[in-house]
């Protein structure tokens, strides 16, 4: 698929003071305030860092938005999140375009979890800030693949291992998915033991909320 620059979307002016809608705004509180709720019994994120909720997690998933590509035809892209717990990176994009807040609202947004009480929390979180996003309660490995344009994920495993438990999607045929993954130290020795099983094109963007973290735009993916 031809890919292009995604959105107008700048990460940095995203914050809870000024630089969304109150829309977003709203949306995200919607978001915040679920999240601490449900922490109590469901563990969702790091207890440490729910203090700082819109920067370790809101923003940090917000800018994969501009690195995600349209379809030339304006038909919605596909994204598949990998183990998506309180729904980073993949629902935070799903409210970003429900509330408006992306040029190209198209998103066909899939979140890939196999906790029952965190598909709960999602579908809440869904129904509540009006997010469309499909909510897969199953392993990846055992989701049956279907044509994807991104696959994402935060956090999930490392490299080896999440591509390998993603094979099917990212290996479909006339389908040829871009890779999105939030890393942080020792991605370099992760990419080496990726690279023993696939080749790829690899581009390396340093992180807009860790200066230790890079997210990793991976194209022409191929099992060696």
């Amino acid at each position: 698929m031809p890919r292009s620059p995604f959105m107008a979307f700048d990460p940095q002016r995203f914050n809870p003071d000024g630089g969304v809608s109150r829309e977003t705004l709203g949306a995200f509180q919607a978001y915040e305030a679920t999240l601490v709720k449900w922490q109590k019994a469901v563990s969702l994120v790091g207890a440490g860092t729910l203090g700082d909720v819109w920067h370790r997690h809101f923003r940090d998933s917000a800018q994969l938005a501009p690195l995600i590509p349209t379809r030339p035809d304006g038909t919605p892209t596909v994204i598949l999140d990998i183990g998506s717990g309180g729904g980073f990176p993949g629902l935070v994009l799903a409210v970003l375009a429900a509330t408006g807040a992306l040029r190209e609202p198209a998103l066909a947004v899939h979140l890939v979890e196999a906790n029952a009480r965190k598909c709960a929390f999602l579908k809440e979180v869904a129904r509540i800030t009006g997010a469309q996003a499909v909510i897969h309660r199953s392993r990846v490995e055992n989701l049956a693949p279907f044509p994807v344009d991104v696959v994402m994920a935060r956090g999930f495993a490392r490299l080896p291992k999440l591509m390998a438990l993603a094979t099917g999607f990212l290996q479909q045929p006339d389908c040829h998915p871009l890779g999105l993954f939030l890393k942080g130290r020792g991605v370099d020795e992760e990419l080496t033991d990726a690279r023993k099983r696939w080749n790829m094109r690899v581009e390396h963007i340093v992180s807009v909320t860790d200066p230790e973290g890079v997210v990793l735009r991976i194209k022409d993916i191929v099992l060696g």
